[in-house]
């Protein structure tokens, strides 16, 4: 297989194969079959998107999206026309003012960066490039901000005053909806206490939608573009650099240590982003021993986070640290592979 030629043979690296470039066992062969599998990552990742963007997800899909096709050409002309009402959505009516281009400007840098990473490394897998795509992204806007003093307050007070500006109108539709009873004191300051933790760490939620919207616009790509629906890796596949465990690191360090209101705040951000990270491959080593995830697992899943969010999170956090140092997936592997032998 000709691993290099993105247009000749988009399954040489179009797919996530995960850090070792192999083929993992199960990987979706057949377009609709593909498809078929690869619908259940998609929703997630778009789930993601919506649970932790502070910007639009239209726009952290759409701009990746339009970048994708406007670097490698286009076969169908159903990309071009899903490329048409991205243009609408990034485009959309409305004052341009503010942070309408602070989102668009990062959604560009995500994507700029993504696209550089697919030329550059086209046969890393799809985390990898996704990832470096964030952390470069931050570096150009950490940098944009020593250059612009006093931009990183600007952006700050946009994205905090639409986190309660939301808040506000959420607890005004409960409020309407409970009628004369109200909403409570202490429901609405647990509500805002949330809403200014939100505000602390949107950089690592922005982070983490911004990866996810990065797995919706490429596989929408390599789906629309090349009608193939192995875009994305099987879930239980996921992994990342396991040296990005000393970020994590860093970050409990800094909570601990840390003096100043800055320092706290950059390891809050580290560690939410990392964590999520180690809870999402945690959940991938799950996944992987289990053999996959039927709807009524799915349905006991969204309970269970409902429920017990805290524990279950914990959990998949201690899977995915483990991970880390004993790379649990490939010692499965080599013992059913001895055991075969």
């Amino acid at each position: 297989m000709n691993r290099g030629g993105f247009g000749r043979t988009p399954n040489g690296w179009l797919s996530d194969r995960g850090s070792t470039g192999a083929d993992p066992e199960g990987a979706d062969h057949g377009t609709g079959e593909a498809l078929d599998r690869t619908w259940p990552r998609v929703i997630g990742l778009f789930l993601i998107v919506l649970t932790f963007s502070v910007a639009e997800p239209a726009v952290l899909v759409g701009l990746p999206y339009l970048l994708l096709v406007a670097a490698f050409p286009a076969r169908r002309l159903v990309a071009l026309l899903a490329a048409v009402f991205a243009v609408f959505f990034v485009l959309a009516p409305g004052a341009r003012q503010g942070f309408w281009f602070v989102e668009r400007a990062w959604a560009l840098l995500v994507g700029g960066w993504f696209v550089g990473l697919t030329f550059r490394w086209p046969d890393r897998a799809f985390s990898a490039r996704a990832l470096g795509a964030v952390a470069g992204s931050g570096v150009v806007a950490a940098f944009w901000s020593v250059v612009r003093p006093g931009s990183w307050s600007v952006v700050d007070w946009f994205i905090s005053e639409r986190i309660h500006r939301g808040v506000s109108t959420a607890l005004q539709a409960v409020q309407v909806l409970q009628g004369e009873e109200g909403v409570s004191s202490g429901l609405v300051t647990t509500v805002y206490q949330a809403a200014d933790a939100q505000a602390n760490v949107f950089p690592a939620m922005l982070g983490l939608a911004s990866m996810a919207a990065l797995g919706v616009a490429w596989w929408l790509y390599v789906r629309l573009a090349h009608g193939d629906g192995d875009g994305l890796g099987p879930a239980r596949e996921f992994r990342f650099n396991d040296q990005l465990i000393w970020l994590l690191i860093s970050g409990i360090l800094l909570l601990v240590v840390g003096s100043g209101e800055g320092w706290s705040r950059a390891g809050s951000n580290a560690v939410v982003f990392m964590g999520a990270l180690y809870a999402l491959r945690g959940a991938a080593v799950v996944l992987f021993f289990y053999g996959g995830l039927s709807v009524l697992g799915a349905v006991l899943l969204v309970l269970s986070l409902i429920l017990v969010a805290p524990i279950i999170l914990g959990c998949a956090v201690v899977i995915g640290l483990g991970d880390t140092w004993l790379d649990l997936r490939t010692r499965a592997r080599r013992l059913s592979t001895h055991g075969e032998t």
